[in-house]
């Protein structure tokens, strides 16, 4: 059943160039409402029809700078404001590390705003009542046939004048499209209710089955009956009852070689320090110094811990005992770790170890200098500014 109330007049056409001929003199005709319809893409129709570029880029430019904003602000709030940590020794702004989540979420918002947009503001979806809908004409462009409707909504449009500009294209087939009528259906009804109700019962107890029931019942159990040692549960297969097992004894990885002198606090054989005390490889040791060491030696080494009180303050670096340490024993307390010191065996390489061996072996030279280490210094330098 149909009123009076025109939506549009359309025509269809048989060819890909017959429609594109027809949109183009559409356009210069003067209507601004009008649309083409093809059973599959064709390349030249945005021109012909003298489009706009579409504003859906505006929406995805928006969003994704607001996913950018958004995830930096959140990460600067959490990590510097709300929470400060310092990790690593890193700033509590760190932003190399905050570029992946940002890059993810700004294309994260950037996506769904485009979707979203081009779906419900240009679509205009979901649109169920459609005056195209179910018509001969949505019916043969869907299929072989290329379509032109001008709305009745375009300023321009005049009934007969329209039809008269249609026939003279020559198409295959001329039909005008109304405005169904609405019709308002009331969804408290006894039949709907009960089947609503109907879905929801079967769609909980399936669930409540499949989730609490099936999966425990053989074959379906296979995922939490698994021949498999948890971590941190005992196991009657070994004789200790343990299920985790630590490596074989004197297991060597290869291509490494082991520090002989793990485990023991009073090593009696100390390794020589191989590296020279160079720029570069101090260098090296006051970036790891300053990241691993200096939260609780302190940035020079005086033991003032920079964890208020978390944990002991450890001894300083420039007390006598530590001047006459040896390079291999302090390269051994890195790696074996003293007292409440852990190992950082698993965090320095051999290199980085003896490179923080060289860095603090600086900083006890600087801390306690001699008149002649002095008056060196002084000569290198009066050396330096004369050339």
């Amino acid at each position: 059943m149909h009123n009076k109330n025109l939506y549009g007049i359309t025509a269809l056409f048989d060819s890909p160039d017959k429609i594109i001929s027809v949109a183009k003199k559409t356009a210069e005709a003067g209507y601004t409402r009008f649309d083409i319809n093809s059973p599959y893409p064709v390349h030249g129709f945005d021109k012909a029809m003298n489009l706009k570029p579409s504003k859906l880029g505006f929406i995805t430019l928006v969003f994704g700078l607001t996913g950018s904003i958004v995830a930096l602000l959140f990460m600067f709030w959490t990590m510097s404001i709300d929470y400060p940590m310092i990790i690593g020794g890193k700033p509590f702004f760190a932003l190399p590390a905050f570029i992946p989540i940002t890059f993810e979420v700004t294309v994260l918002l950037a996506s769904l705003a485009t979707v979203i947009g081009m779906i419900v503001f240009f679509f205009k979806f979901p649109e169920n009542r459609h005056p195209l809908h179910n018509t001969n004409y949505i019916k043969q462009v869907s299929k072989d046939k290329f379509g032109l409707v001008i709305e009745a909504s375009d300023k321009n449009f005049e009934y007969q004048k329209v039809k008269d500009f249609i026939i003279s294209l020559n198409p295959i087939e001329v039909e005008e499209i109304y405005y169904q009528e609405k019709e308002l259906l009331s969804i408290i009804e006894p039949k709907f209710l009960t089947l609503l109700l109907a879905v929801a019962l079967v769609t909980s107890g399936t669930t409540y089955f499949v989730l609490n029931e099936l999966l425990y019942m053989v074959p379906f159990s296979w995922m939490s009956e698994q021949l498999r040692l948890n971590p941190q549960n005992s196991c009657e297969l070994f004789a200790d009852g343990f299920g985790m097992r630590m490596p074989v004894k004197g297991t060597v990885a290869r291509g490494f070689m082991p520090y002989l002198q793990k485990g023991n606090s009073n090593p009696t054989e100390l390794l020589e320090n191989p590296y020279l005390i160079t720029e570069e490889n101090i260098k090296l040791g006051k970036s790891k110094y300053l990241t691993f060491c200096s939260p609780c030696h302190g940035n020079y080494g005086d033991g003032d811990s920079r964890l208020r009180g978390q944990f002991p303050n450890p001894p300083t670096l420039h007390s006598k005992r530590a001047q006459e340490f040896k390079d291999g024993m302090i390269y051994h307390i890195i790696v074996n770790g003293q007292n409440s010191m852990p190992s950082y065996a698993s965090y320095l390489n051999n290199e980085e170890r003896w490179a923080v061996v060289n860095f603090i072996r600086v900083l006890q030279k600087a801390k306690n200098a001699s008149d002649s280490d002095l008056q060196f210094v002084k000569k290198e330098n009066n050396k330096n500014a004369s050339n």
